[in-house]
């Protein structure tokens, strides 16, 4: 797994040896990143269910000036901590050894431009990040990776690519 587009294109990044961990397929988080280009340049990310971190530092890649990361499994957090340490980003992120759900609950709104969430497929955990999203607006996007069969609350804009989709949500379209 690497690195696609930016400052760091081309640089491979360590991947849990976790068989429950599912990396974001390269030309997804690829298209990902164009669909959310207006919003990237100088963002303040959040990288929830983060694995290796692949799409907060994709972002940083791409302009994002700092991300937060929130990650529970031991092997990921290793690897998302490598892959900050290898990319020499410390200083512009954090990373939270917490549940994504209770940390996400705690924000207050507009404290990220976009949050990513990429929580296991089939999980209904997306459904309640979802909600609380809804509820705060933590961030002025909130994007989410799923498998393209998940029906999710309604307010997204959602993108294909074969079995994954993207849905991307928006304060200003949550707000009308």
């Amino acid at each position: 797994m690497r690195i696609v587009a930016g400052k760091f294109a081309g640089r491979h990044l360590t991947s849990p040896p976790d068989r429950r961990v599912r990396p974001t397929a390269e030309a997804v988080r690829d298209a990902w990143m164009g669909l959310l280009q207006p919003w990237l340049k100088d963002a303040r990310v959040l990288d929830l269910f983060a694995g290796s971190g692949a799409l907060g530092l994709e972002a940083m890649s791409r302009g994002a000036r700092y991300a937060d990361f929130v990650e529970t499994r031991p092997s990921s957090l290793h690897s998302l901590k490598a892959n900050v340490a290898a990319l020499r980003l410390r200083e512009r992120t954090r990373i939270f050894k917490k549940d994504a759900l209770g940390f996400a609950s705690t924000l207050e709104p507009e404290r990220y431009t976009i949050a990513f969430a990429d929580p296991p497929y089939g999980s209904r955990m997306l459904d309640r990040l979802i909600e609380i999203w809804q509820e705060r607006h933590f961030s002025t996007v909130f994007t989410v990776e799923h498998s393209s069969d998940h029906a999710l609350p309604p307010g997204g804009q959602r993108h294909y690519f074969e079995t994954t989709a993207i849905t991307i949500y928006t304060a200003l379209e949550a707000a009308e």
